[in-house]
């Protein structure tokens, strides 16, 4: 555990940027965060550094990702049938099965030590799942969870067409975490039809365009979701 707590976190819009180019800039801090609490562990509290936080939020070109407990077969195209939809496909180390990333969605990744905030990573997910909720309910649209699913659903209690909006998945070491969600605000929706969204079968994906019958200021919900982030987690966001 951290003797000094940092609750400052570093907020950064990636923009449109490529997975792989993302995914390696998560790892590197990633590494970083780990490498700062090792050498802490030997120091006392007044030589310790403080461990940093960041939150990106960014747009990938099209990609499908499948975590370490996903199944291959989930992805019902062809890799090399891929091309033609203009998209990618990465296997990957955080938790969950097969989704989909493209234009239009909110990718938010977490670099968090939670040491800093506090060390349960299920809370952490709720959290996470609640900031979703409640920007959600900014624009009229009731969305809540579903038990023994990861993830945020519209029509989550009666279910007679429960439809994911809002797919998790993260890594954790050390109680330092990557990887995140992803919101869909004006995702194209086809894509997900040559997947099985996170493994499940029986159930839709929507996005908040989709709901609200109109397309949605991209940046508007972002600076909605930083400020429910901010005031779930207690942290003083710094914008680079």
């Amino acid at each position: 555990m951290n003797t000094i707590i940092n609750k400052k976190v570093q907020f950064q819009n990636l923009g449109l940027i490529d997975y792989q180019e993302a995914w390696d800039y998560q790892e590197k801090i990633f590494a970083e965060t780990l490498a700062i609490k090792t050498q802490n562990r030997g120091l006392d509290a007044e030589n310790q550094q403080l461990t940093p936080n960041f939150v990106l939020f960014c747009q990938h070109p099209h990609v499908y990702t499948l975590g370490k407990s996903g199944k291959p077969d989930h992805l019902l195209l062809a890799e090399e049938d891929l091309a033609a939809k203009q998209a990618k496909y990465y296997r990957i180390n955080r938790g969950g099965d097969i989704t989909y990333h493209g234009p239009g969605q909110i990718v938010g990744y977490p670099i968090l030590d939670l040491d800093n905030f506090f060390t349960d990573i299920h809370v952490y997910m709720r959290t996470l799942e609640e900031s979703i909720i409640l920007t959600l309910a900014e624009y009229g649209v009731q969305a809540g969870r579903i038990a023994g699913l990861t993830g945020v659903w519209i029509d989550f209690q009666e279910q007679k067409n429960p439809r994911k909006i809002c797919a998790l998945g993260v890594k954790a070491s050390r109680w330092v975490t990557m990887h995140g969600f992803a919101l869909n605000v004006n995702t194209d929706l086809s894509y997900f039809g040559n997947i099985v969204p996170c493994g499940i079968d029986d159930k839709a994906v929507t996005s908040l365009a989709a709901e609200l019958g109109r397309e949605v200021d991209l940046e508007e919900v972002s600076v909605k979701l930083k400020t429910h982030l901010a005031q779930l987690f207690s942290m003083e966001l710094l914008v680079a």
